[in-house]
C-alpha cells in the first residue's frame, strides 16, 4: 500500500536497507551518475528512485502531476512527427516508460533530454543545476535505442542525468551499463517481510 512505502533513504531500516545506505553515501559527495536499478518486479526499484529524488532535491520532487502532450520528433530522414504519449513530471524530473511510444523509443528519448537541457532548475546558489530523466523497462528497447541512447547521456551530461529501471540486465548493451551506477534491488526476504509486518 503506498501509505507504508519509505518516502525518504532514512526510512529504509529492513528491506533494501544496505542499499539505501549506499545512495545517500553516493548523494552526500554532491552529485549523482547517472543510474541503473535492476532487479525482480515488486522488488522497490521504483520507492527507492522516488526517495533518491526526495534526498537530491527535497519535498517538492514528491509534487508531480502526470502530462499528456503532443512531442515533435526529428527522423533520421529529416521529416518530423508528432508523437502523444504520457510523462510523470516535477520541477526536477521526468518519468516516462519508452515502449510506450514504439519503435520511435530513441527519438522521443533524445527529444525530451534536449527540452530538459533548456530548461534547467536554478540551484540555491543560483546555478543551473541538472534535471533528472527516470526511464523504465530499458531492457525492452532495442539495441539501436540503446546505442542511441547512450551517445545522448554522454552528449547532455551537464544538463540531465539518467535513472535507468530494468527487470533484467543482461538485456542492457554494456556501454549503456559501463557508464552508469549499477544498483541491484534484490527481493526482499521472508524474514524481512514478517519483521516489517509484526512491527
Amino acid at each position: 500500500c503506498p501509505q507504508y512505502r519509505p518516502t525518504t533513504l532514512d526510512e529504509f531500516n529492513t528491506i533494501n536497507a544496505s542499499t539505501a545506505t549506499t545512495l545517500k553515501a553516493v548523494i552526500s559527495q554532491g552529485d549523482c551518475p547517472h543510474t541503473l536499478f535492476y532487479g525482480p518486479p515488486g522488488a522497490g526499484k521504483k520507492t527507492l528512485v522516488l526517495a533518491m529524488l526526495r534526498e537530491l532535491y527535497g519535498p517538492a520532487a514528491a509534487k508531480v502531476h502526470v502530462e499528456y502532450k503532443p512531442w515533435k520528433i526529428t527522423l533520421p530522414s529529416g521529416s518530423t512527427k508528432e508523437i502523444e504519449f504520457a510523462t510523470v513530471s516535477s520541477a526536477y524530473h521526468i518519468e516516462i516508460n519508452p515502449s510506450d511510444v514504439g519503435t520511435n523509443d530513441r527519438y522521443v528519448v533524445q527529444e525530451i533530454i534536449k527540452e530538459m537541457a533548456r530548461s534547467r532548475p536554478i540551484g540555491t546558489s543560483g546555478e543551473k543545476t541538472y534535471k533528472i530523466l527516470i526511464l523504465n523497462e530499458v531492457d525492452k528497447l532495442s539495441k539501436e535505442a540503446q546505442a542511441g541512447l547512450r551517445r545522448t547521456m554522454e552528449k547532455y551530461a551537464n544538463a540531465c542525468r539518467l535513472v535507468l529501471c530494468c527487470n533484467n540486465v543482461s538485456k542492457v548493451i554494456e556501454p549503456l551499463r559501463s557508464r552508469c551506477l549499477l544498483v541491484r534491488v534484490g527481493a526482499p526476504q521472508a524474514a524481512q517481510c514478517v519483521d516489517l509486518l509484526t512491527r
